[in-house]
């Protein structure tokens, strides 16, 4: 099916997106924990040069570190995966505003 096709209620159109390179980079992650094999996947995937794919996966790297959730799939005795997820928690800092003088 082409991207207009006509219906009773008038012209249809499909929006398609291409995908980006922070779905990617997000598509890599689930595949490896590797730094420099996320790179390589994801510049696979979307066909960009190496070195610029990868200074972003660095850069997605520092803020999932910084966020501090990570979930690992242990397998038990029997075989039987389970899911860990760790969470550090984020302290909410309360900004002062500033006092329009009256």
């Amino acid at each position: 099916m082409s991207g207009d096709w006509n219906t009773k209620y008038g012209t249809r159109r499909v929006r398609h997106d291409p995908p980006t390179l922070e779905e990617a980079i997000f598509a890599a992650i689930g595949i490896t924990d590797d730094v420099e094999g996320q790179a390589e996947i994801a510049s696979a995937l979307m066909g960009l040069p190496y070195d610029e794919v990868l200074a972003e996966v660095k850069k997605t790297a520092r803020v999932s570190a910084r966020t501090g959730i990570a979930t690992r799939v242990i397998a038990g005795e029997q075989g039987a995966q389970r899911s860990v997820v760790v969470e550090r928690r984020v302290v909410r800092r309360i900004l002062p505003t500033k006092r329009t003088g009256t």
